[in-house]
């Protein structure tokens, strides 16, 4: 089967899990009040403090009522856009400042970059905001890695489970979906790929076996 792009997860696929759990979501709820606090007069910042207002029904809520709700959210890691946003906002100025450094396992780095020189078009799909997704790639470790990848995919597109998010993902690329391979550690989302018609590969670091998939622990195991 023709493989034309490969679309890949980050969270558990390219990044620890622990990365996200240990690192990020802490400097967010450490730096998100008084970032929001500063910035929320900001249009970009406004618009999406009213959009919390929006999906809470609480309509006239205050700047630190809704600052709550957010670090609610974060704790009960809530996929909801308003949020990814302002975390991306709060993430972007602690890479800039080098508080934060983009964690990518190096199987992964060797194997993106062989793809790439191989002709392969690269993509991303995380439930993280796409400037997350192009920060955590920016700031990488090894440096900056965004030139190997072609676009990004986030909850914009759809949920990770539903498979008309990959049928939309596959129409943006421009290829078919048989052309695609999808890269993640969720049964769920490989299932909602090959609902789609997309090859799927699942990750699995710590072993098992994610059913009905072709299982790998690494990316040097995958052979395309």
């Amino acid at each position: 089967m023709t493989l034309k792009a490969i679309l890949t997860d980050i969270e558990g696929t390219t990044s620890a899990v622990s990365f996200v759990f240990d690192v990020l979501f802490p400097y967010a709820r450490a730096h998100l009040p008084d970032f929001v606090r500063t910035h929320a007069e900001q249009p970009e910042v406004a618009l999406q403090l009213e959009a919390v207002r929006q999906e809470t029904g609480e309509t006239q809520a205050d700047v630190e009522h809704v600052i709550s709700i957010l670090l609610d959210w974060i704790e009960a890691d809530r996929k909801a856009t308003p949020l990814k946003v302002l975390q991306g906002m709060v993430w972007q100025q602690g890479y800039e400042a080098g508080q934060l450094k983009g964690h990518v396992y190096p199987d992964a780095v060797r194997a993106l970059r062989r793809w790439k020189t191989a002709g392969y078009s690269l993509y991303v799909y995380s439930s993280g905001s796409i400037q997350a997704q192009k920060l955590i790639f920016g700031y990488a470790e090894v440096g900056d890695l965004t030139p190997l990848f072609s676009g990004y995919f986030d909850t914009t597109s759809g949920g990770k489970r539903d498979t008309t998010s990959y049928q939309g993902i596959a129409k943006a690329i421009g290829f078919a979906a048989s052309e695609i391979l999808f890269l993640s550690d969720i049964k769920e989302e490989l299932d909602a790929a090959r609902q789609a018609g997309m090859q799927t590969i699942g990750l699995a670091r710590q072993g098992g076996i994610l059913e009905g998939h072709t299982t790998v622990a690494d990316f040097e195991a995958i052979n395309l």
